[in-house]
Formats: structure tokens, sequence, C-alpha cells
């Protein structure tokens, strides 16, 4: 499924780190920033995660929610949050529901092996639940202000 920007946002319901559970008609009214990473603890995902923590007064200060998403288990999840002291909601989904139905769920390539994973991306959906942003192929280096400067601009 490809989304672009102007389409309802696909509604999820996902277990969070801490036992919680995180849906989007739960956010409804609030600017959303869901990022989709492949896995917990790895370096470009860390690196990733941290920037969303270091920056999350300023997205605190525009209403914005920050959510990551990894097919990660919910253990993984809490043990990667404690870690990394990360200040917002690591959602899993385990069943790979709403990483297919955000179009993350892709075929890639390492050193010539083919195989399934989650493609680094970021989806800007705002209060009415309509996507206002789309990052695919997320670079780690800048990409937490470009967010930032999508969401002001709203």
């Amino acid at each position: 499924m490809s989304l672009s920007i102007g389409d309802k946002a696909p509604a999820f319901t996902m277990k969070t780190d801490g036992g919680g559970k995180v849906s989007l008609a739960s956010l409804k009214g609030k600017n959303v920033v869901l990022y989709f990473y492949p896995k917990d603890d790895t370096s470009g995902c860390t690196a990733e995660a941290c920037g969303f923590r270091d920056d999350m007064p300023s997205f605190g200060k525009i209403d914005a929610v920050v959510i990551g998403v990894s097919r990660d288990s919910v253990e993984s999840h809490d043990k990667f949050k404690k870690k990394y002291d990360l200040n917002f909601p690591l959602a899993s989904d385990e069943t790979g529901k709403v990483t297919e139905d955000y179009g993350v769920w892709v075929e890639k390539s390492m050193y010539g092996k083919k195989y399934m994973g989650i493609e680094r991306a970021t989806f800007l959906i705002d209060g009415k639940g309509i996507i206002r942003g789309i990052w695919r192929k997320v670079k780690v280096n800048g990409h937490v202000e470009d967010v930032l400067k999508a969401i002001k601009a709203l």
C-alpha cells in the first residue's frame, strides 16, 4: 500500500513499552510523529531514537507526540528504552499489520542477500488523522530537525 500526503492515516492500536497501549484514535487533536525503524539497539536506530529523545522539549512545545515503531517485542522495547533513557513510547508491531498498512515492510538487500524488513520511514499525522508529511528511506542525520520544521509549518 502506498500512502501519500493528504491521505487518511491508517488506524492502529499497538502495545507499547511499560505494558501500555497506543492508538491513533486516542491521539485525535494532536500532531503525531510515527517513525518506523528496523531494530532496537542497533547503531542507526539508536542514533535516531536518541535524536528524538534529545529534541522532545521542542516537540512538547508544539503539542506533538512521537512514537517509535518496530516489530521488536515489548520486552525488547523496555530494555532499549531503559538503556538510552528514551522519553517517548515505543510501539510493538509484532503482527506486522501496521508496518504493512503504512507500506514500510519491504524487500531489502544486504551483501547480496534479499530479505523482508522495515524501511526507515516517518509519517507526520495531523490532529484530524491526515498524513501531512512522509519521509522514506530516512537518513538519520538532520532527520529530527526536518520533522520539527514540517510540524511548525502546519
